[in-house]
């Protein structure tokens, strides 16, 4: 199977693994892609989800273009390959467990659409990341198009798209792309797991409805506020501030 879900205690995997490909995403990849993150969520013990290569120095090359050559110009398959990956982006991007995507080697294409529609990005030293289409004939999807914005702004997204260039790690961190360079995300993930679950998912919903346009606090943010004071979360994580302990969520 080229996709499947593992899961280490609090931290569960999205694990790409077709290295014969370099991770290329087929269609049958973007269809089960949303599967396992469904199968993510409803794991109360998975607190975090991390998505990478099973092969080191392999991220994803994008999209399979053999596959996408030989549909061309079947319209009903292009349109369901379209709807595949927007589902995917889409629901990555708005998944309700904390995300991260672990870089390392070559992250391309449809793979940068995966990595940037995940909270967070850590790559391995060695890695480059770029968007390709513009070196295809093609048009990167707008919803793709506005998380990369998102992250790096117009200017440094026009950059990246016109050129189609791979950036190195270094360059990645400077202008926003990526958020660390680390060998692994493991202990990002459990300093993420750790804490209480309640916040880090009502604090990616707000950061989302920023995203998404939202300026200022409505009913439904001053209630999220006013109610985590009630909630065992509170209990604990105050409790264990005053005892000088480290606080056990549940």
């Amino acid at each position: 199977m080229s996709l499947r879900l593992e899961s280490d205690g609090a931290i569960g995997r999205i694990l790409i693994d077709r290295p014969e490909k370099r991770n290329a995403f087929n269609q049958a990849m973007w269809e089960q892609f949303p599967v396992l993150l469904g199968a993510a969520l409803i794991d109360r013990a998975i607190r975090v989800v991390v998505v990478q290569s099973t092969t080191q120095g392999m991220f994803c090359a994008g999209a399979d273009i053999t596959e996408l050559m030989a549909h061309k110009d079947n319209a009903a398959w292009r349109e369901a390959n379209q709807a595949a990956i927007y589902r995917t982006q889409h629901e990555l991007a708005r998944f309700a467990k904390p995300t991260i995507a672990l870089i390392d080697g070559d992250c391309v294409g449809g793979g940068c659409g995966i990595a940037i529609a995940c909270d967070i990005r850590v790559a391995t030293a060695g890695s480059r990341i770029g968007i390709t289409p513009a070196k295809l004939g093609l048009v990167y999807p707008l919803h793709d198009t506005k998380l990369l914005v998102d992250l790096v702004g117009p200017g440094q997204a026009k950059k990246m798209l016109f050129t189609g260039e791979l950036l190195s790690a270094e360059e990645a961190l400077r202008i926003g792309l990526i958020e660390m360079i680390d060998a692994n995300a493991t202990t990002l993930a459990q300093q993420i797991a750790a804490n209480s679950a309640h916040s880090t998912h009502e604090i990616k919903c707000l950061v989302r409805r920023i995203l998404d346009g939202q300026a200022d606090d409505d009913l439904e943010t001053k209630r999220l506020f006013a109610e985590a004071f009630s909630k065992v979360d509170f209990a604990e994580g105050t409790n264990a501030f005053v005892e000088k302990r480290k606080p056990k969520f549940k």
